[in-house]
C-alpha cells in the first residue's frame, strides 16, 4: 500500500516518507513545486549513476556495486526503485547463500563463466569499435592477434 505525506497525497512514489526524520527533506516536501524539482534531481542522478554502472559491468571493478548505488538514490524517493533495490538484496543475498557452501570446483566453475562472459563482452565491444589507439604497442599488437580483431 502506498504511503502518504502528513501535508497530503504522495501519489504512491516516496517510500518511508512517513517517518522521514531529516528535516531538509520534510522541508522539500512541504512544498510541492520543490518537491517536484527534487524528485527530478534524484530521478536523473539515480538513473545516471545506474546507466554508468551498467557501462562498468563489464570492467573489472565495482559495475554492479555503482548500479546498486544508483538504484539506492532512486528507492530514498521512488516506491518502485525501493521494491527493486530490496529485491535485488535479497537476491544477491540467496545467491552468495548458495555459492558460499559449494565445492571449489562448483565456485571454479562461476568463476570461469565470469571470465568468459567479461571477454566475450571485450571481443564484442573491440569486434564493433575497434582496437583503440591509445594502448600501448606491446599490448595492441597482443589483441590484434585475437581472432576478428586483426584488421
Amino acid at each position: 500500500m502506498n504511503e502518504t505525506h502528513a501535508s497530503g497525497d504522495d501519489h504512491g512514489s516516496s517510500p518511508r516518507s512517513v517517518d522521514d526524520d531529516w528535516e531538509w527533506r520534510r522541508r522539500i516536501r512541504s512544498n510541492p513545486h520543490s518537491h517536484l524539482i527534487y524528485r527530478i534531481v534524484v530521478g536523473a542522478v539515480g538513473t545516471i549513476t545506474i546507466v554508468i554502472g551498467l557501462i562498468l559491468v563489464p570492467f573489472p571493478g565495482p559495475g554492479w556495486l555503482v548500479v546498486l548505488l544508483g538504484l539506492a538514490v532512486l528507492a530514498s524517493e521512488f516506491d518502485w526503485a525501493h521494491g527493486l533495490l530490496q529485491r535485488s538484496q535479497r537476491t544477491l543475498r540467496a545467491w552468495n547463500d548458495w555459492l558460499r557452501p559449494q565445492p571449489w570446483w562448483v565456485k571454479g566453475l562461476v568463476l570461469l563463466v565470469t571470465i568468459a562472459a567479461v571477454a566475450a563482452i571485450f571481443w564484442l565491444a573491440l569486434l564493433a569499435g575497434g582496437v583503440p589507439d591509445f594502448l600501448p604497442d606491446s599490448i595492441e599488437r597482443w589483441v590484434r592477434k585475437v581472432p576478428g580483431l586483426g584488421h
